[in-house]
């Protein structure tokens, strides 16, 4: 399996952004993903995922319901819809799959995710 991340760029505090992971080399429901994000000198941090089980979501607390993952089985593509953005979100955000097929998330630790993608830089300034 292949992920590209993509959508991110730069938002002033308060604004919204979408991030897209293209899914290639097998169908969506082949794995759970995951979005995870690592700011300068800090350790990769997971954010949510989504189920290959049910399609279900999953979320870090700190997430507090202003990031929301989707999936869209026919273009092969998950979303990470993420709003009320502030300084302290500046990270590059990654995608990653991991489980496997018809399973619950891993969980969102990094170790627990076997394939990555190149990651998509997020910059929240004024």
């Amino acid at each position: 399996v292949q992920l590209q991340a993509s959508g991110g760029g730069s938002v002033q505090p308060g604004g919204s952004l979408r991030l897209s992971c293209a899914v290639s080399g097998a169908t969506v429901d082949s794995y759970s993903i995951a979005w995870f994000r690592q700011a300068p000198g800090k350790e990769r941090e997971g954010l949510a995922c989504i189920s290959s089980e049910n399609g279900n979501a999953y979320y870090a607390d700190f997430v507090k319901g202003e990031f929301i993952i989707s999936s869209d089985n026919v273009k092969k593509i998950v979303y990470l819809q993420m709003s009320a953005l502030n300084p302290e979100d500046t990270a590059v955000y990654y995608c990653a799959a991991g489980g496997g097929y018809y399973q619950s998330c891993p969980g969102l630790g990094p170790n627990e995710y076997d394939h990555w993608g190149q990651g998509t830089l997020v910059t929240v300034s004024s």
